[in-house]
């Protein structure tokens, strides 16, 4: 499936300030980059990297005397989505687990798996197979935490949002993982662009390991998880900051658009399909 993604975004700097963003669509297994543009007006010093171990693409850039920067990022991007049936979507013992899936068990900064334990067996822990685990995990924080934008802030943790029980995508994601991670299954954040996403706005889910690959969820339900741009993962949103600001810089504006490219037709998985298929997007060849 080819999608045309991208964003626009207005930076004002009070001063001198180094930003490092995160809005590059991915390379992978399971998305080919067929163009791909960037644009920054007035012209600065930039410079992008892949972060080591992973493929997430940063760039870095540095403002100057500039008060006022546009960037503008466009992708056509082929994404090649993996539909599983969950009944062969076996458990994987952590004993047997990739070296690489590991530190996805271990509590983080916003995912505190270890202070949301015991609430993740009592609710969870007598579903036998993972993959209904992590679905059952979905539809509880769907059926328990208010979608409402603005509501929470950077400072907000699983935690948190367990307790207050409003949020947004990012605080869904984060708490999928904790309880996840609780539950001995590798989890991590994925943040990427959604075709059909209202409003259109970078997404944030999460994905974890299971019958030996990454599957992802999306506890809010906004997003279709056949329509998803991979931009990034990690053990949480600190990882995968849009923006991460040295210096004073703050952004004025920003839209995100994610479109399907000419000739695609598509067709979404709805929630009562999960429970017969799952959905990934691998980042690695098998």
């Amino acid at each position: 499936m080819i999608f045309q993604i991208g964003c626009e975004l207005a930076y004002t700097a009070k001063f001198p300030s180094t930003l490092i963003l995160s809005l590059y669509a991915q390379r992978n297994a399971s998305q080919t980059i067929r163009a791909e543009h960037f644009t920054i007006k007035p012209k600065v010093p930039t410079h992008e990297f892949v972060a080591e171990g992973g493929g997430n693409r940063f760039l870095r850039l540095q403002t100057g005397k500039h008060k006022k920067l546009h960037l503008s990022y466009a992708a056509t991007v082929d994404v090649d989505c993996e539909e599983r049936p969950a009944h062969a979507i076996a458990a994987t013992p952590v004993a047997e687990l990739d070296s690489a899936a590991l530190p996805y068990l271990f509590p983080s900064r916003y995912c505190q798996s270890d202070r949301l334990a015991k609430l993740a067996w009592d609710l969870f822990g007598a579903i036998e197979k993972p993959y209904d685990k992590v679905l059952a995990v979905t539809d509880w924080i769907h059926d328990n935490v208010e979608y409402v934008r603005g509501t929470t802030t950077s400072e907000t943790s699983a935690y948190d949002t367990v307790t207050q029980r409003v949020g947004v995508c990012r605080d869904f994601a984060h708490l999928g993982i904790a309880l996840c991670r609780a539950l001995n299954i590798p989890a991590r954040y994925f943040t990427g662009y959604a075709y059909e996403l209202e409003p259109p706005d970078l997404h944030a889910c999460f994905e974890c390991y299971i019958g030996g690959t990454w599957m992802v969820f999306d506890a809010t339900r906004l997003a279709h998880l056949n329509g998803l741009v991979r931009i990034a993962t990690g053990r949480d949103a600190a990882d995968t900051a849009v923006a991460s600001v040295f210096g004073s810089a703050t952004c004025s504006s920003m839209t995100v658009h994610c479109d399907l490219g000419p000739g695609e037709a598509f067709h979404p998985i709805p929630r009562r399909k999960l429970a017969r298929r799952g959905v990934a997007l691998p980042t690695q060849a098998g």
